[in-house]
Protein backbone atom coordinates (compact mmCIF):
# COMPACT_ATOMS: atom_id res chain seq x y z
CA UNK A 1 0.00 0.00 0.00
CA UNK A 2 3.08 2.47 -0.39
CA UNK A 3 2.81 3.35 -3.59
CA UNK A 4 0.19 3.95 -6.13
CA UNK A 5 -0.69 0.65 -7.95
CA UNK A 6 -1.31 -0.92 -4.11
CA UNK A 7 -3.92 2.03 -3.38
CA UNK A 8 -5.87 1.39 -5.98
CA UNK A 9 -6.41 -2.37 -6.44
CA UNK A 10 -7.15 -2.12 -2.62
CA UNK A 11 -9.88 0.81 -3.62
CA UNK A 12 -10.92 -1.18 -6.69
CA UNK A 13 -11.66 -4.63 -3.94
CA UNK A 14 -13.79 -2.66 -1.56
CA UNK A 15 -15.73 -0.90 -4.55
CA UNK A 16 -16.49 -4.23 -5.94
CA UNK A 17 -17.36 -5.97 -2.61
CA UNK A 18 -19.87 -3.04 -2.23
CA UNK A 19 -21.37 -3.20 -5.80
CA UNK A 20 -21.95 -6.87 -5.67
CA UNK A 21 -23.86 -5.94 -1.86
CA UNK A 22 -26.10 -3.38 -3.18
CA UNK A 23 -26.89 -5.48 -6.45
CA UNK A 24 -28.24 -8.28 -4.24
CA UNK A 25 -25.56 -10.74 -5.29
CA UNK A 26 -24.86 -11.57 -1.37
CA UNK A 27 -28.36 -11.86 -0.51
CA UNK A 28 -28.98 -14.18 -3.47
CA UNK A 29 -26.49 -16.36 -1.97
CA UNK A 30 -28.46 -16.97 1.15
CA UNK A 31 -31.80 -17.65 -0.13
CA UNK A 32 -33.59 -20.49 1.60
CA UNK A 33 -37.13 -21.83 2.19
CA UNK A 34 -38.86 -20.75 5.03
CA UNK A 35 -41.72 -22.92 5.69
CA UNK A 36 -44.87 -21.58 7.70
CA UNK A 37 -47.11 -24.39 9.98
CA UNK A 38 -50.81 -23.31 10.95
CA UNK A 39 -52.78 -25.93 12.43
CA UNK A 40 -56.20 -25.90 10.84
CA UNK A 41 -59.54 -27.02 12.82
CA UNK A 42 -61.19 -30.23 11.68
CA UNK A 43 -59.71 -33.12 12.09
CA UNK A 44 -56.93 -31.96 14.71
CA UNK A 45 -56.88 -33.95 17.64
CA UNK A 46 -55.23 -36.71 20.39
CA UNK A 47 -56.47 -39.31 21.87
CA UNK A 48 -55.25 -41.95 24.71
CA UNK A 49 -56.76 -45.28 24.86
CA UNK A 50 -57.30 -48.95 26.10
CA UNK A 51 -54.48 -51.41 24.03
CA UNK A 52 -55.68 -53.88 26.10
CA UNK A 53 -52.35 -55.27 27.68
CA UNK A 54 -50.46 -54.80 30.94
CA UNK A 55 -46.89 -54.02 31.63
CA UNK A 56 -45.82 -54.21 35.35
CA UNK A 57 -48.93 -54.07 36.72
CA UNK A 58 -50.02 -51.08 34.98
CA UNK A 59 -52.66 -51.82 31.63
CA UNK A 60 -51.22 -50.75 28.41
CA UNK A 61 -52.43 -47.74 26.12
CA UNK A 62 -51.69 -45.98 23.10
CA UNK A 63 -51.22 -42.69 21.79
CA UNK A 64 -52.55 -41.44 17.97
CA UNK A 65 -52.99 -37.70 16.70
CA UNK A 66 -54.60 -36.27 13.83
CA UNK A 67 -53.26 -32.41 12.89
CA UNK A 68 -55.08 -30.66 10.04
CA UNK A 69 -51.94 -28.65 8.65
CA UNK A 70 -50.97 -25.68 6.56
CA UNK A 71 -47.76 -25.31 5.29
CA UNK A 72 -46.49 -22.20 3.57
CA UNK A 73 -43.66 -21.31 2.27
CA UNK A 74 -42.66 -17.56 3.31
CA UNK A 75 -38.98 -17.94 2.06
CA UNK A 76 -36.99 -16.99 -1.08
CA UNK A 77 -36.28 -20.06 -2.33
CA UNK A 78 -38.90 -23.69 -3.09
CA UNK A 79 -37.74 -26.68 -1.67
CA UNK A 80 -40.07 -29.95 -1.03
CA UNK A 81 -41.79 -30.52 1.92
CA UNK A 82 -39.84 -33.63 3.06
CA UNK A 83 -41.06 -34.78 6.55
CA UNK A 84 -43.24 -33.77 9.76
CA UNK A 85 -42.54 -35.05 13.21
CA UNK A 86 -44.43 -34.35 16.10
CA UNK A 87 -43.50 -33.98 19.91
CA UNK A 88 -45.06 -33.68 23.69
CA UNK A 89 -44.16 -33.82 26.96
CA UNK A 90 -44.77 -37.25 28.51
CA UNK A 91 -47.44 -37.13 31.82
CA UNK A 92 -44.60 -38.67 34.33
CA UNK A 93 -44.34 -37.57 37.82
CA UNK A 94 -42.17 -34.27 38.62
CA UNK A 95 -38.39 -35.07 39.87
CA UNK A 96 -38.77 -38.65 38.98
CA UNK A 97 -36.41 -40.00 36.33
CA UNK A 98 -37.89 -40.10 33.16
CA UNK A 99 -39.22 -36.33 33.96
CA UNK A 100 -36.07 -34.77 33.63
CA UNK A 101 -35.95 -35.73 29.67
CA UNK A 102 -39.58 -35.73 28.64
CA UNK A 103 -41.37 -33.94 31.15
CA UNK A 104 -38.85 -30.46 29.99
CA UNK A 105 -37.61 -32.00 26.87
CA UNK A 106 -39.88 -33.55 23.79
CA UNK A 107 -40.76 -36.63 23.49
CA UNK A 108 -41.02 -37.08 19.05
CA UNK A 109 -42.77 -39.10 17.02
CA UNK A 110 -41.02 -39.50 13.83
CA UNK A 111 -42.65 -41.82 11.41
CA UNK A 112 -46.21 -40.77 10.31
CA UNK A 113 -48.92 -43.55 10.30
CA UNK A 114 -50.71 -45.08 7.61
CA UNK A 115 -54.27 -43.96 8.04
CA UNK A 116 -56.66 -47.13 6.99
CA UNK A 117 -59.08 -44.75 6.23
CA UNK A 118 -60.13 -40.92 4.71
CA UNK A 119 -60.65 -38.29 7.38
CA UNK A 120 -64.00 -37.18 6.51
CA UNK A 121 -66.83 -34.88 8.00
CA UNK A 122 -70.68 -35.19 6.77
CA UNK A 123 -72.00 -31.64 6.62
CA UNK A 124 -75.55 -31.79 5.09
CA UNK A 125 -76.32 -34.31 2.84
CA UNK A 126 -72.77 -33.61 1.67
CA UNK A 127 -69.64 -35.45 2.95
CA UNK A 128 -66.38 -33.45 3.18
CA UNK A 129 -63.09 -35.38 2.60
CA UNK A 130 -59.71 -33.84 3.81
CA UNK A 131 -56.64 -34.64 2.03
CA UNK A 132 -53.78 -36.25 3.16
CA UNK A 133 -50.57 -34.37 3.17
CA UNK A 134 -48.30 -36.96 1.99
CA UNK A 135 -50.66 -40.04 1.57
CA UNK A 136 -52.74 -40.93 -1.32
CA UNK A 137 -56.46 -39.72 -0.64
CA UNK A 138 -58.62 -42.94 -0.84
CA UNK A 139 -62.00 -41.64 -2.23
CA UNK A 140 -60.47 -39.44 -4.86
CA UNK A 141 -56.86 -41.28 -5.54
CA UNK A 142 -55.02 -38.04 -5.05
CA UNK A 143 -51.55 -37.13 -3.39
CA UNK A 144 -50.66 -33.44 -2.78
CA UNK A 145 -48.44 -31.71 -4.32
CA UNK A 146 -45.61 -30.47 -1.47
CA UNK A 147 -43.29 -29.09 -3.87
CA UNK A 148 -43.50 -25.33 -2.25
CA UNK A 149 -42.53 -22.43 -4.49
CA UNK A 150 -42.05 -19.25 -3.04
CA UNK A 151 -45.93 -18.10 -2.01
CA UNK A 152 -47.16 -21.48 -2.56
CA UNK A 153 -49.16 -23.13 0.13
CA UNK A 154 -50.51 -27.23 0.98
CA UNK A 155 -53.14 -28.41 3.56
CA UNK A 156 -53.11 -32.03 4.67
CA UNK A 157 -53.70 -34.04 7.24
CA UNK A 158 -50.99 -35.93 8.99
CA UNK A 159 -51.53 -38.59 11.18
CA UNK A 160 -49.44 -40.19 13.82
CA UNK A 161 -49.73 -43.74 16.43
CA UNK A 162 -47.64 -44.41 19.10
CA UNK A 163 -46.86 -47.93 19.76
CA UNK A 164 -48.30 -49.81 23.21
CA UNK A 165 -47.12 -47.74 26.28
CA UNK A 166 -47.99 -47.87 30.00
CA UNK A 167 -47.86 -45.50 32.60
CA UNK A 168 -46.94 -41.90 32.21
CA UNK A 169 -45.52 -42.90 28.80
CA UNK A 170 -48.89 -40.42 27.38
CA UNK A 171 -49.21 -36.57 27.01
CA UNK A 172 -49.35 -34.18 29.17
CA UNK A 173 -53.04 -32.81 29.41
CA UNK A 174 -54.24 -29.40 30.97
CA UNK A 175 -57.79 -28.62 30.46
CA UNK A 176 -58.66 -31.04 27.87
CA UNK A 177 -55.95 -29.70 25.62
CA UNK A 178 -52.46 -31.48 24.58
CA UNK A 179 -49.57 -29.25 23.75
CA UNK A 180 -47.51 -30.25 20.92
CA UNK A 181 -44.88 -29.24 19.00
CA UNK A 182 -44.27 -29.84 15.10
CA UNK A 183 -40.64 -30.11 13.32
CA UNK A 184 -41.30 -30.05 9.35
CA UNK A 185 -38.36 -30.76 7.29
CA UNK A 186 -37.42 -29.48 4.04
CA UNK A 187 -35.70 -30.96 0.79
CA UNK A 188 -32.16 -29.20 2.38
CA UNK A 189 -32.02 -30.44 5.75
CA UNK A 190 -33.52 -27.29 7.46
CA UNK A 191 -36.03 -27.48 10.30
CA UNK A 192 -39.24 -25.11 10.43
CA UNK A 193 -40.61 -25.34 13.89
CA UNK A 194 -44.35 -24.49 15.29
CA UNK A 195 -46.09 -24.93 18.46
CA UNK A 196 -50.01 -25.87 18.90
CA UNK A 197 -52.10 -26.59 21.28
CA UNK A 198 -54.75 -30.35 20.27
CA UNK A 199 -57.93 -31.31 21.89
CA UNK A 200 -58.24 -34.70 23.65
CA UNK A 201 -60.87 -36.60 22.41
CA UNK A 202 -62.42 -39.87 23.30
CA UNK A 203 -61.88 -42.98 20.56
CA UNK A 204 -65.20 -42.60 19.74
CA UNK A 205 -65.04 -38.64 18.77
CA UNK A 206 -62.24 -38.96 16.88
CA UNK A 207 -64.09 -41.66 14.55
CA UNK A 208 -66.31 -39.42 13.94
CA UNK A 209 -64.13 -38.13 11.57
CA UNK A 210 -61.99 -41.34 10.91
CA UNK A 211 -63.73 -44.66 11.23
CA UNK A 212 -60.78 -46.61 11.45
CA UNK A 213 -58.97 -43.96 13.59
CA UNK A 214 -56.37 -45.81 16.23
CA UNK A 215 -56.61 -49.06 14.52
CA UNK A 216 -53.25 -48.91 12.35
CA UNK A 217 -50.82 -50.73 15.07
CA UNK A 218 -53.48 -53.43 15.88
CA UNK A 219 -54.46 -54.02 12.39
CA UNK A 220 -50.85 -54.58 11.58
CA UNK A 221 -50.41 -57.04 14.30
CA UNK A 222 -53.45 -59.06 13.96
CA UNK A 223 -55.13 -58.01 17.11
CA UNK A 224 -58.15 -55.91 18.21
CA UNK A 225 -58.56 -53.09 20.78
CA UNK A 226 -60.93 -53.42 23.68
CA UNK A 227 -63.00 -50.94 22.03
CA UNK A 228 -63.82 -52.49 19.12
CA UNK A 229 -63.82 -55.59 21.11
CA UNK A 230 -66.91 -54.30 22.85
CA UNK A 231 -69.12 -54.12 19.57
CA UNK A 232 -69.47 -50.20 20.18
Amino acid sequence: MNDNEGVLALLLFVATLFLGWVSGIFSSLRRKPKFKIRVLGGPTLCCIYDAGGEQDGHKTHQVAFALYLRVSNTGSAASSLEAVHLGYHWNVIPFSRPWWKYGLGWFWLDKLAVALEDFQVRIGGSLKVFPFLFQKTHLSQLTQDTYLEPGKSVLGVVYFEQAESWGGFQPRVKDGLVSVKLRVEDAFGGAHFAKATVPLVTLEEARAFNPSFGKTYSNLAGTTLPFDQSGI
